[in-house]
């Protein structure tokens, strides 16, 4: 079954956090692309934060762009939804259903998309509770 993981649980593979486990046990992942930003964004956050050392935010900022992009001997680990026209008027109408912030709307309008592309993706993997509540609005199963 595949899971759309917001940045929220995506940090989540990376930094030890609470929930990082159940997150980490996750397969078929989806995300959307604005996650290449913010889960790096996140990581040295919690640097600047005093969090974690710079060589280990480092060193997770690395493994996450591996499992992104991949290499010439593996596949990357998550399938990317680009930030379309049909995402973005999908982000649109769940800011006006939903009142979420922008990001959280873009994530959110990826899933729909993404689920009608693949109709076994019913889960959404988030730690945000206004983006989570507005994910089972929208008949997705919020996870973990």
């Amino acid at each position: 079954m595949t899971v759309f993981l917001d940045s929220s649980a995506l940090v989540k593979r990376y930094a030890e956090e609470p929930g990082a486990d159940d997150v980490r046990s996750l397969e078929n992942g989806v995300a959307c692309a604005i996650a290449r930003v913010e889960v790096p964004a996140a990581i040295w956050r919690k640097c600047r934060l005093g969090e974690l050392h710079a060589e280990a935010a480092a060193v997770l900022v690395e493994q996450f762009e591996w499992e992104w992009f991949g290499d010439e001997d593996s596949e990357p680990l998550l399938a990317v939804v680009a930030v379309t026209d049909t995402v973005l008027d999908e982000a649109a109408r769940a800011c006006a259903r939903h009142g979420l912030r922008a990001y959280d709307a873009v994530q959110l309008g990826a899933a729909i998309v993404a689920r009608v592309a693949d109709g076994g993706l019913t889960r959404f993997a988030c730690f945000d509770r206004g983006l989570s509540d507005a994910a089972l609005l929208e008949a997705f199963v919020v996870v973990p």
